[in-house]
Parts: C-alpha cells; sequence; structure tokens
C-alpha cells in the first residue's frame, strides 16, 4: 500500500481540485484506458483499475477527507469502504457522464435493455356547446368522437384470427439488438431497436385482414358526457381512457371535452356569482314597493325595494349564484342592480304632473344639483 502511487496524481489534478475537475479527469482517462477499448492490453487494464480506485475515493467527500488526512494508510484492510475499485459504481459514473438509463454496459458492450412497452394511444381533444342552465345545474350530453378503437376482428392484437404474435428469433424476445461501431477511443457497441421486430420483441406472420396488423381501426363513437354542476366556459372535462387506442394492443389515451359556454338573454356570470340588471320606475325607487327577483331555476325571490331607492342600488341575495364545481353545495350568490327607468315619450298630462311634482318639492329639490357643482367648482379652487 505504500508504494501506491497518490490518487490526485493518478487523475493528474491537483489536490485543491473540484468535484466537476475530478469527474472531467476520470471520464477522458476511462475512455482512454478501459479494456474495451484496449482488448487484450494487460497494461492498460490496471491503469483502468488504478484510475478507478482513485476516482472512487475522491469522489466521495468524506473519503476525500479522510484520504488527505491520512492517505492510503485509512483504506488498508478494507478501509476504502469495500465494493468494486474502492467504492465507485462504475455504471453510476458513466450513467452521469451519458444520460440516465445508459450504463457502462451500453457504452462498450455488455449490459443489455428490456423490451419497450407499446406506445400509449394519443389523447384527443374537443370542444361542446352548452346552454347557461346546463353549465350551472350540470347535464348529461352526448358526442360524437371520431378515433381509433380495437379491432374487432383480433381483439387488438394485429394478428389473423387463430393465428399468434410469435417471438422475435433475432432478438429472442427482447426487442433490441447490439451495434458496434468504430469511434474516437476505439470500437463501442451500442443497443438499439431489433430491426426484425422493430422493437416489439414479437413478429406477426399472418396480420389481420381488419387492421392490417394494427389492431385498431378508425370509427366513429357516441359517448356520453357528464357536464358537472358550476363548470365555466373553457374549463375542460377528463375522459380517462377514452382516447385513441394505442396500436397493438397498447392503452389508449385520454379524451378532454373543453365547454362553449352560450350566453343567458337574462343572467351574466363571473365564478360562482350570477349577475341580474332589473328595471323599477321612478315612482317604485321614490315610494318604494315589493318586486319579484326571478332566479335562473325558474322560481322568483320577493324583495321590497326601500323608499328613496337610488339608481344603480345593488341588491346580494346570498346562495342564489352558481354551484362550485369542485364542490357542488357551495354556492355563489346573485348581485341584481336595481336601474331606474326615466320614460322616453309622455304625454301633455303626464309632464304637467312632473312639473307640478317639480313645484311642489321646493327649492331644496331644485337646487340640488346647482349645490352639486358649487361644491366641484370649490374642490377644483
Amino acid at each position: 500500500m505504500a508504494n501506491k502511487k497518490d490518487y490526485y496524481e493518478q487523475l493528474g489534478v491537483g489536490r485543491d481540485a473540484t468535484d466537476d475537475q475530478l469527474k472531467k479527469a476520470y471520464r477522458k482517462l476511462a475512455k482512454q484506458y478501459h479494456p474495451d477499448a484496449n482488448p487484450g492490453d494487460k497494461n492498460a487494464e490496471a491503469r483502468f483499475k488504478e484510475i478507478s480506485e482513485a476516482y472512487g475515493v475522491l469522489s466521495d467527500s468524506s473519503k476525500r477527507k479522510t484520504y488527505d488526512q491520512f492517505g492510503h494508510a485509512a483504506f488498508e484492510q478494507g478501509g476504502g469502504g469495500g465494493g468494486f475499485h474502492g467504492g465507485v459504481d462504475i455504471n453510476d459514473i458513466f450513467g452521469s457522464f451519458f444520460g440516465g438509463g445508459m450504463d457502462i454496459g451500453d457504452i462498450f458492450g455488455g449490459g443489455g435493455r428490456s423490451k419497450p412497452r407499446p406506445r400509449r394511444g394519443a389523447d384527443l381533444q374537443m370542444r361542446v356547446q352548452i346552454k347557461f342552465e346546463e353549465a350551472v345545474f350540470g347535464a348529461t350530453k352526448e358526442v360524437q368522437v371520431q378515433t381509433y378503437d380495437a379491432c374487432e376482428t383480433c381483439k387488438g392484437s394485429g394478428a389473423k384470427p387463430g393465428t399468434y404474435a410469435e417471438s422475435c428469433k433475432k432478438c429472442n424476445g427482447s426487442g433490441s439488438e447490439r451495434i458496434t461501431q468504430q469511434s474516437f477511443i476505439g470500437m463501442m457497441t451500442k443497443i438499439v431497436p431489433c430491426s426484425a421486430c422493430k422493437g416489439e420483441g414479437r413478429i406477426i406472420k399472418e396480420t389481420c385482414s381488419g387492421c392490417r396488423g394494427q389492431g385498431r381501426v378508425r370509427t366513429a363513437k357516441t359517448l356520453e358526457v357528464n357536464i358537472p354542476k358550476g363548470i365555466d366556459n373553457g374549463q375542460s372535462i377528463r375522459l380517462g381512457g377514452k382516447g385513441e387506442m394505442g396500436e397493438k394492443g397498447a392503452p389508449p389515451g385520454d379524451l378532454y371535452i373543453t365547454v362553449a359556454v352560450a350566453p343567458h338573454k337574462l343572467f351574466s356570470r363571473d365564478g360562482s356569482h350570477l349577475y341580474l340588471d332589473i328595471p323599477i320606475t321612478f315612482v317604485q325607487a321614490a315610494l318604494g314597493d315589493e318586486i319579484s327577483i326571478p332566479t335562473l331555476d325558474g322560481g322568483e325571490e320577493k324583495y321590497s325595494v326601500k323608499a328613496g331607492t337610488q339608481p344603480g342600488t345593488v341588491v346580494q341575495l346570498r346562495g342564489k349564484g352558481v354551484p362550485n364545481v369542485h364542490n357542488p353545495r357551495s354556492f355563489g350568490d346573485l348581485i341584481v342592480k336595481l336601474n331606474v327607468t326615466v320614460p322616453t315619450v309622455m304625454n301633455e298630462k303626464q309632464r304637467d304632473i312632473l312639473k307640478n311634482f317639480n313645484d311642489a318639492m321646493g327649492d331644496e329639490y331644485k337646487n340640488h344639483k346647482k349645490r352639486w357643482f358649487d361644491k366641484v367648482k370649490e374642490y377644483f379652487s
């Protein structure tokens, strides 16, 4: 152990090297001296083991601290933590260099790949027009969808009825094969989808005539959709598994239905609140009256207009709005605006009555406009 070369010298870095500098140095040397890049070269194999051991210690902060204090003696009798090449996992190192899922076997010829799973079917999107009341109270709608569905002839297998897909002999059902290529560090082997079965691991010799081996066919389907209470314009409903069927038995995607809510003749909406404008006469506003406020469900609420009610007065009827789409027991409010109507056409008798009313109100009523403008003038002076 005493004759071992310093770990920092093994990697060609200084004792103050950062983790990135250590990794970069190891990566360069590992490519250079890996046995698969130097077949039959015992010196290269020994060098590879040395640099791997050095990196295994220096890449671990606690081991590096111990090494800096005590040197190689700290790792005698298994003190280095055990494990292959001083405790370093070579596959982890190469995985960090070349991306997740790749190990040293993928680069230099070892290891293997699991068979790829069939690709899930595509998600579908469509738009449905609904009435204002349907958005508030919920509804059940039927929609027509053009999609891919499982072939009834082969039940989605893609094989002719009475036959079955066979395991690919070229890849033994793994769905992958190895290709060796020359690179700047020597011969390298990579894992690719099998050219015979296109990565599926199986081959259909006699394809289904109904779907030509795809396991799915284009079709029109009628689906029943539950519109939830309180859904708003532009929101979507997800129907899991109602999208396109994947090829050869792969699971289907989802269907997303976006609702377009038609406007209402009387009511408008903002979130969970409903809004309504109600006209009242000058006499009702001045003397007070009992009026009926219509609600969206076809009912009505009685309301007493107070004497002297001003134009634009807002009345809030709690719980008479829209249910929360996530909590149907929670309702918004119905917010009513009272608009005092002014007649646009009057006969002579009506005009005389209003003039007499105006005279009867006295100077204080007639001069309120003058006093208001006096206040404005005073404010800006």
